[in-house]
């Protein structure tokens, strides 16, 4: 868990960058080593994680466990990098200028999955955040394969394994992932979802400006796993 110090340096649904998230910084947390498994199956994380400041929850999702269920197969990656985007005070976020028909998930209960095409060629996963009512949601940037890689590869066609998910619209494709997966509840079941997983150690993370983007470019709301491979870009 992030601690209550740097918890209280982070002001909801602000644009001011807080002084514990300078442009570029290192933080550290302990993480997960594989997904969290219950009699019943994989554990979901629950709706309160995601009910917080989006920047806290980018910065706590390294390290967690996406996982989505392919018939008999699961395919399962570590979470490797993240972006935070708000909604009225971020003129990066979809959110900015209101609800519409294509963002009205952002608005709605956190926890839930927002998944829009993007540059006309590919799909970009997110997840909710904030109280019900205030926009906000996180943008999985890359994770580390876990499972289900051998479906990976055939998704993503001849490429190495390195640049298997290393990207927001490469894991997309790499977990065969479509606007029919959006607005899922990730906290109802494990078909859909983000683990926490069993710790294993400490994750060195690094916080920088957030990229592939042309407004707002300065805001330290980018999060990535120190020496991870699967990074997009360091």
């Amino acid at each position: 868990m992030v601690s209550r110090e740097l918890e209280n340096t982070i002001i909801a649904s602000e644009i001011i960058p807080p002084p514990a998230f300078s442009p570029k910084g290192h933080l550290s947390q302990k993480g997960p080593l594989t997904a969290e498994k219950t009699s019943g199956g994989i554990k979901p994380l629950g709706r309160s994680f995601y009910e917080r400041n989006t920047q806290i929850a980018a910065f706590e999702l390294i390290g967690k466990i996406l996982v989505l269920r392919q018939d008999r197969l699961v395919l399962s990656g570590k979470i490797v990098e993240t972006e935070a985007y708000f909604g009225a005070h971020d003129p990066a976020s979809h959110a900015y200028r209101g609800v519409t028909p294509r963002n009205q998930v952002m608005f709605g209960p956190a926890g839930f999955s927002y998944v829009y095409f993007t540059y006309g060629n590919h799909y970009c996963l997110n997840v909710t955040t904030e109280q019900e009512g205030v926009a906000g949601a996180v943008l999985i940037r890359a994770v580390e394969p876990i499972s289900g890689i051998s479906v990976m590869e055939k998704n993503r066609g001849h490429v190495s394994h390195q640049q298997l998910t290393n990207g927001p619209g490469k894991l997309t494709q790499a977990f065969g992932m479509t606007r029919e997966h959006s607005s899922v509840d990730l906290t109802q079941d494990d078909s859909f979802c983000i683990t926490e997983g069993r710790e294993g150690g400490v994750l060195h993370i690094q916080v920088t400006r957030r990229i592939g983007i042309s407004r707002a470019q300065h805001m330290p709301y980018r999060f990535y796993l120190s020496d991870n491979p699967f990074v997009s870009v360091r």
